[in-house]
């Protein structure tokens, strides 16, 4: 079932192009076990131009992200008042007012960036400085591995 799953995904690209790359890179920006890299190279090798590739994998991936921080925001509002007291709450929470914001700059790196995002949300983070280190490192990371695949 799982591995049909993947594969559906996987199948997603060269059947919808630029939407279904969008799809299964918002899909791998949830704490789903997907590469979005994975999709923006199998989007280039099935024909997808480079810049529309780009365009796609990070519209995608850019809103899951956001997604991933609101849903941070409504878990700590439904958990807020039973782990306010708690220390490890307060060490963390005052951790992640000083160094959360270059901790932002990990969120690009696969497996720890979407536990990161949804944390943001959970602290507060404010989304002035969210969307931007995010979104940019984001776009970045699909600009390097694209040009990087299409030169090999």
């Amino acid at each position: 079932m799982e591995s049909e799953f993947w594969e559906m995904l996987k199948n997603l690209i060269p059947l919808y192009g630029g939407p279904g790359l969008a799809i299964v890179s918002f899909a791998a920006a949830t704490i789903l076990p997907f590469s979005s890299e994975a999709a923006l190279v199998i989007a280039i090798a099935s024909g997808l131009p480079l810049k529309e590739a780009i365009v796609w994998a990070s519209l995608g991936n850019c809103s899951a992200c956001a997604m991933n921080y609101f849903l941070g925001t409504w878990f700590r509002s439904g958990v807020e008042t039973k782990i306010e007291e708690s220390k490890l709450y307060s060490y963390i929470a005052l951790k992640m007012q000083t160094w959360g914001y270059f901790i932002l700059a990990l969120s690009f790196l696969p497996v720890v960036g979407d536990p990161i995002t949804i944390l943001s949300g959970f602290f507060r983070q404010r989304l002035s400085f969210f969307i931007p280190i995010v979104f940019m490192l984001r776009i970045v990371r699909y600009i390097v591995l694209a040009y990087g695949f299409v030169n090999i």
